[in-house]
């Protein structure tokens, strides 16, 4: 063995022994194997008994036997497993999979067993070879290596059909004897990492899903590598958020399929693991999800599957800290409800998978901490009930704290033990405490508070069928230290401050924490003792709040924090109060009018020319916050209002207060150095004096705000009316208003709210006097609001303030009647709302209430409408109705999938609103206008568009909201738009917009007779714009029956339509002639019943052409076709008429027409979402017919020279070529073949067999140098996709005229089973050119003389449903890297080969 730098060279000698070469793995270098000349080829022909013939000297053999067998070597081995399945190169991987198979060839021809041992341990070998196993070696590494060359290409229609032989190669690894792996499963784990580590997420994600479906079908052995490679591959794939999405066709709120698997595999994984290895495995799992940044949903999934792991004592303290450790990774998404599920589910997967002998109840308390109650683990949801189930049956087998003693009386259970003591410690103050300490950390609090609430309820669980009087007892005993405080705190005021503190923060987490989520907490025993205890201690905390606010004992900074807490608990205390009921002697009554009273008196006292103090300023700051907590408590508990800020000096003082004064900075203020305190959940310490004076500012707007509401009759609207004001802020408006623009220009965004409230209160008030002061309101708060983000708490609730005050019914009405500034401002907003903020289109819910479903908006519009008359449509732009009508369209041309909400809201507004107004109706028909130039917009925007695309949904929603209009259209406003709606019909449209299209052409024409003349004129337009629309209104007229009904004279019409269809039966293109003769069959009943005289001369041709039609025999497809449109829904089930309501237009249509289910909307939805009534005589909700019984077929509407993108789902109707001539029904059908035999005769050319089938080609240089090749071979026939390839520029660049000279025939590709089928049956040899596990090299196959060869695609080739119906697949040998060639060349390259091989049979014969 000689060694050389970064390359080992193995030599053997000559006698049937190979030499190779590869380089070593280098740390941190790309994994490459090279190739040197004479590589693996094998000995010479005179080496060796058995190529040789003779016996090689025993001196040889000896040499021989005494070097190194590669085969032997683990080394060599792992280096082929890097490159197959590591390497990113294809070079690379060409290079490790030759290795492979020559060393499997070369066991092969030896025939001596090998085995190369495992890397450590008893375990399967990497590599081995016997001679009695020889043939299920072989099926064994050909079945790999052809697995590893299908990936090479990439594609999941290639690979597919090869993954059943993956699945083969585990039953050829696993022995049926002793069940234990034959293979080492490292060579099945490079296949999927080949697989997962794909460009082509598809292809990932099958890789994905046949490994997780493994264990389903399979019993496999365990082994390390294969839990290796699920912590490692298998879960950094499972990290691509996209795998999980729904399968096509799958419903709305179905689990992921991909996430029930991982789920099924976990826990069946899981199962079959030694007990001794699965506690590892689980621990390395968790760790695993820890390590990386994940996505919401793969974390969901992930977590969800490890929920489902049956229980068992597989982790302990280090799984729990791990579980820890996921859950803090989960805080990172903005997604709360996917958050939110993945807390419970992790929670779910420690109280199955945590062995509680391991843990201590501080460890699993500490845990739960992590979990958010307003997320997750919420007081009375299941997941809470569910812990206390959890914590009663394990109370007593927790591990024990070493400091921990048992608490209490023997019977006491350790839980209840830990709980007491826990609440014990927490009461007790520090030894020494600093004078000025900051605010406590709010966790222990928190911490306390859930657990004390956990005890109860586990109390309550045990005592259900026992007394009730035990989980009293047991919260008493929890909750005595802290009440025996709270009852201290009104006489020792000596108390340390940071137990009161702590005891305060304990008090508000424990009734933040028992509030039930979602039900009444009247029933709640729990919360109404704990309820009961707090109010036993209310007068001992109020007086000391009293104490605390009014006596000058906050004096610093962090003292700001400790007032924010004392007026929580105070508020706390008035909603307790307000559940029991007000009483006279209320200790809350006593506290309340002397703490508003020394409030004013704080504020009063000015320093007249001295400096302010810290703590004199400190005490303002608190005093205007504490006023401002008593005006929002006595507005929401109207009890207060007796007693507390009854109009009177106090009034007068908070209006009279100079507003947006700051407080000035005091001389001793250091900034941050003043106080060092961390940022901490609930504490705002760290903040600097600016964010203290906007606190300032902000709380003297709210009690602002609650004057204006309380004496909002009192404001003047006009200057002057009040000679001398008693209320300065309310008597004064323009002055407020003034000063509230001033406060929005100093506040931060997260304050501004109070100042919203006034400005609701005031706009209206002077939109008339002080109309530019109002403008300016309306563009200072838009740009607060435009500035904030949608993910921020503040956002909904300062977008709902700022909506209220813009669209209050007054400010509209007030827009509407004088038509000045604001009204152009208002809409200007409402047009930005809808653009810049389409994520939250639910303001449109306000905007349509607050306009219109108030009568006194309805009939100040009435009188604007009536004023302008019926001859002023130039101002009807200006009009209101114009700001409705530009939010409408821009909700309802949304791009957004999941606005039912909103979509619903605007149609039933619609379907409200009353034709006869003047008003509304000019509202309606300036909408419809509009939405026919934003149909237009759309349409010249993209002529190309996909189905489901953007583009059709928009398209889509237009028109749904046109048939909502319609019934309010008069005749009048119809001539306006009549044109526009036919001219939507020669547009290029997917079906689902063509079916709407039809439908109100269909109405307007049986509900106006008199637009059928300009029907007739659309099949007059000329060829070009007919070509992609005649089938639309062929369509229309199948429907003449409905069309007729209220024509007095219905024989002219019935006569001209049975001459315009008679025209149309004779076209060229197949479908056109359908649709033509479904029209046909339905005028001419018509004719017959109205016993039409005129048309009496076409009776014997129109009846036998339709005879033909129905009783043709031996047509293909033209007959299954022709059945098929007959039994479509739009002409055999759908009424134009009887089916007008909103089930067919939001959720029958869409779902027969094969929309994407998030545009389906169920009838359902509209009578559960919003509270906007109906008119009593509005019925037209469900269908009276069958048609909601359907389901979609395999019919799509598709006219010829459709460029709508959507090629591949084109039926297959569409692409026969078989004309039905009405007049000649003696005519026999033609052979094709002979057709083309015929032709080629006629031509003077050589006859062939072979047909070239190109259906599946797109490029037109392809087809079109196909074309020129099968002409200058003398190919019989050409197939294509479609005829229309040959008008392209490009096709005729190659081709130069070929197609001319060769007959061309045109099979869609949905059709090609039949039409290969049907030359089978001829006798032909189906040929595919494509690489599969059983092609034929070219150079070895002999081409029949009927052969008929298909071409694949140039991306994917062949596809997997047409290669069972191939006789058999040639392959082009290959000595390059490269895969493939042109899909040109390719056909070229056969179709040469096959006249080749024909002209050499011919020159036989002819000798």
């Amino acid at each position: 063995m000689e060694l050389m730098h970064g390359l080992t060279t193995i030599t053997f000698d000559d006698e049937g022994f190979f030499f190779f070469s590869y380089y070593k793995i280098v740390r941190q270098r790309p994994r490459r194997i090279r190739l040197q000349a004479g590589l693996l080829e094998g000995a010479p022909k005179s080496a060796g008994p058995a190529l040789g013939g003779r016996r090689a000297p025993s001196g040889q053999a000896c040499a021989r036997a005494s070097r190194p067998d590669a085969r032997r070597c683990g080394r060599f081995w792992r280096t082929v497993q890097a490159g197959l399945a590591q390497a990113q190169d294809a070079l690379t991987r060409k290079r490790a999979r030759y290795l492979l198979q020559r060393a499997v060839e070369v066991s092969a021809e030896l025939g001596a067993s090998c085995t190369c041992g495992p890397r450590e341990g008893n375990g399967p070998s990497l590599f081995w070879w016997s001679e009695k196993k020889k043939d299920e070696l072989l099926k064994f590494w050909e079945n790999y290596i052809l697995i590893m060359e299908t990936l090479e290409g990439n594609q999941i229609h290639v690979i597919k059909p090869v993954l059943p032989k993956l699945s083969s190669l585990f039953e050829y690894a696993v022995s049926k004897a002793d069940g234990n792996w034959l293979f080492h499963p490292s060579w099945h784990m490079c296949i999927y990492k080949r697989m997962f580590e794909s460009e082509n997420k598809i292809l990932t994600k099958e890789g994905v899903i046949h490994f997780l479906e493994l264990y389903e079908t399979k019993v496999l052995p365990f082994s390390p590598e294969c839990s290796e490679f699920i912590i490692g591959p298998l879960m950094d794939a499972l990290s691509e958020s996209s795998l999980y999405s729904r399968s096509p066709g799958q419903l709305i709120g179905s689990g992921s399929p991909l996430g029930l698997k991982l789920q099924k595999f976990l826990v069946t994984y899981v199962s079959l693991l030694p007990e001794e290895i699965k506690s590892s495995f689980l621990l390395k799992f968790i760790q695993k999800m820890s390590s990386r940044h994940w996505c919401a949903i793969p974390i969901l999934f992930l977590s969800k599957a490890l929920a489902n792991v049956p229980r068992c004592k597989a982790l302990g303290l280090e799984g729990l800290l791990a579980l820890r450790d996921v859950l803090q990774c989960t805080m990172i998404t903005h997604q709360i409800l996917l958050r939110g599920a993945a807390q419970c589910y992790l929670l779910q997967t420690a109280m199955n998978l945590v062995d509680v002998e391991k843990v201590s109840l501080s460890d699993v308390s500490t845990f739960l901490m992590c979990l958010r109650p307003e997320e997750s683990l919420g007081r009375g949801t299941s997941l809470w009930t569910e812990l206390c189930d959890w914590l009663r049956v394990n109370e007593n087998r927790f591990r024990r704290a070493l400091a921990c003693g048992s608490g209490g009386p023997p019977e006491t259970s350790a839980l209840n033990a830990y709980v007491r003591s826990l609440a014990q410690e927490y009461i007790k103050s520090p030894a020494l405490e600093r004078e000025n300490c900051f605010m406590p950390d709010w966790f222990e609090a928190k911490l306390v508070a859930m657990m004390v609430l956990l005890a109860v309820d586990v109390e309550g669980m045990k005592s259900q069928y026992s007394e009730k009087r035990r989980t009293q007892n047991v919260l008493r005993i929890f909750l005595d230290p802290l009440l025996e405080s709270l009852m201290k705190f009104g006489t020792n005021a000596y108390m340390p401050l940071l137990k009161t503190d702590r005891c305060l923060q304990l008090l508000v987490k424990l009734l933040h924490t028992c509030m039930l989520k979602g039900s009444s907490t009247q029933d709640d025993e729990v919360f109404t003792l704990l309820q009961n205890f707090v109010l036993s201690t209310t007068e001992s905390i109020s007086e000391f709040i009293l104490r605390r606010l009014t006596m000058n004992e906050l004096s610093s900074v962090s003292d700001l924090d400790r007032c924010h807490l004392y007026l929580m608990v105070l508020t706390e205390l008035i909603n307790l109060h307000s559940r029991v009921g007000w009483k006279r002697g209320n200790p809350i009554w006593r506290v309340i009018s002397p703490l508003k009273n020394a409030c004013i008196r704080h504020l009063q006292e000015m320093d007249h020319g001295q400096e302010p103090t810290l703590g004199t300023q400190v005490q303002r700051a608190i005093s205007m916050a504490v006023l401002a907590t008593l005006c929002e408590a006595t507005e929401r508990t109207p009890h207060l209002q007796l007693d507390c800020l009854e109009a009177g000096p106090s009034d007068t003082f908070l209006s009279a207060l100079p507003l947006n004064c700051p407080l000035q900075r005091p001389p001793a203020w250091g900034g941050d150095s003043i106080f060092h305190c961390s940022l901490r959940e609930e504490s705002s310490s760290s903040r600097g004096w600016g964010r203290v004076a906007a606190g300032y500012i902000h709380h003297q707007w709210v009690c602002l705000a609650f004057l204006l509401r309380r004496y909002h009759t009192l404001i003047p609207t006009a200057v002057g009316e009040v000679p001398e004001p008693i209320l300065p802020a309310v008597h004064m408006p323009a002055q407020t208003l003034q000063s509230a623009l001033e406060a929005l220009a100093v506040l931060p965004s997260d304050q501004v709210l109070p100042v919203f409230h006034c400005m609701h209160v005031l706009v209206p008030k002077l939109l008339t006097s002080s109309e530019s002061l109002c403008i300016e309101s309306f563009d200072m708060a838009w740009k607060i609001i435009s500035a904030l983000s949608n993910t921020q708490l503040i956002f909904w609730s300062n977008l709902k303030a700022f909506v209220q005050f813009v669209f209050d019914t007054k400010v509209l009405t007030i827009a509407a009647k004088i038509k000045g500034q604001a009204y152009f401002k208002i809409k200007e907003v409402t047009f930005y709302i809808g653009v810049k903020m389409h994520n939250i289109k639910c303001t449109i819910f306000f905007i349509f209430f607050n306009v219109f479903i108030f009568e006194g908006e309805r009939d100040s519009m009435s009188r604007g409408g009536a004023e302008r008359g019926k001859d002023t449509e130039s101002e009807a732009g200006s009009s209101f109705e114009n700001v409705l009508t530009e939010f409408v369209i821009l909700h309802f041309s949304s791009t957004k999938r999941e606005d039912h909400y909103v979509r619903i809201c605007a149609v039933k507004f619609l379907c409200v609103l009353d034709g006869s107004n003047l008003s509304q109706k000019l509202f309606m028909e300036d909408l419809a206008i509009k939405l026919l130039e934003k149909d237009e917009l759309v349409s010249k925007s993209r002529t190309r568009y996909y189905v489901n695309s953007q583009h059709h949904r928009v398209k889509n929603r237009i028109w749904q909201t046109l048939l909502v209009l319609f019934p309010r259209f008069d005749q009048n406003f119809l001539n306006r738009i009549i044109d526009k709606i036919f001219q939507a019909g020669f547009i290029n449209n997917q079906a689902s917009i063509k079916y709407f299209i039809e439908w109100i052409i269909i109405l307007i024409l049986h509900k106006f007779p008199q637009f059928i003349p300009k029907f007739w004129d659309c099949f007059s337009s000329g060829e070009e714009n007919l070509k992609t629309s005649i089938c639309t209104f062929l369509s229309v007229l199948s429907h003449v029956d409905i069309i007729v009904q209220n024509v007095p004279e219905k024989k002219p019409v019935l006569k001209q339509a049975l001459i315009i269809v008679l025209q149309w039966c004779f076209s060229h293109n197949f479908s056109v002639r359908l649709y033509a003769l479904v029209a046909l069959k339905r005028i001419w009943r018509m004719c017959k019943t109205w016993h039409v005289d005129e048309v009496d001369a076409l009776t014997s041709v129109i009846e036998s052409s339709l005879s033909q039609v129905e009783n043709m025999a031996g047509a293909g497809n033209a007959k299954k076709n022709w059945q098929r449109i007959q039994e479509h829904f739009f002409f055999e089930t759908f009424h134009p008429l009887k089916d007008y309501c909103l089930e067919t237009i939001f959720y029958i249509l869409p779902r027969l027409s094969g929309l994407v289910e998030d545009e389906w909307i169920p009838i359902g939805k509209f009578t559960r979402f919003t509270d906007i009534p109906l008119d009593e005589g509005f019925q037209w909700y469900l269908s009276p017919t069958q048609l909601c019984e359907l389901k979609p077929g395999d019919w799509a509407q598709q006219d010829i020279g459709s460029n709508s993108g959507e090629a591949e789902d084109q039926s297959e109707w569409t692409d026969v070529q078989k004309k039905i001539i009405p007049w000649k029904t003696d005519v026999p059908d033609l052979d094709l073949e002979l057709v083309f035999q015929d032709r080629i005769a006629k031509l003077g050319k050589s006859i062939s067999r072979l047909i070239v089938v190109a259906s599946l080609i797109d490029k037109p240089t392809n087809l079109g140098g196909l074309c020129r090749t099968c002409e200058v071979f003398g190919a019989s026939a050409l197939v294509v996709g479609g005829l229309q390839c040959t008008r392209d520029k490009q096709f005729q660049c190659l081709s130069v005229s070929a197609e001319q000279w060769l007959p061309l025939l045109e099979v869609k590709p949905p059709q090609l089973i039949d039409f290969l089928q049907q030359k089978k049956a001829e006798g032909y040899t189906v040929i595919g050119v494509e690489q599969t596990a059983r092609s034929v090299d070219l150079t070895q196959y002999s081409f029949p003389e009927r052969s008929l060869l298909l071409l694949g695609n140039e991306r994917e080739g062949i596809p997997a449903n047409l290669i069972p119906q191939l006789d058999v697949c040639v392959e082009i040998p290959q000595q390059g890297i490269i895969r493939s060639l042109n899909v040109h060349v390719s056909g070229a390259l056969l179709i040469w080969e096959y006249t080749r091989q024909q002209l050499l049979k011919h020159g036989d014969t002819g000798s």
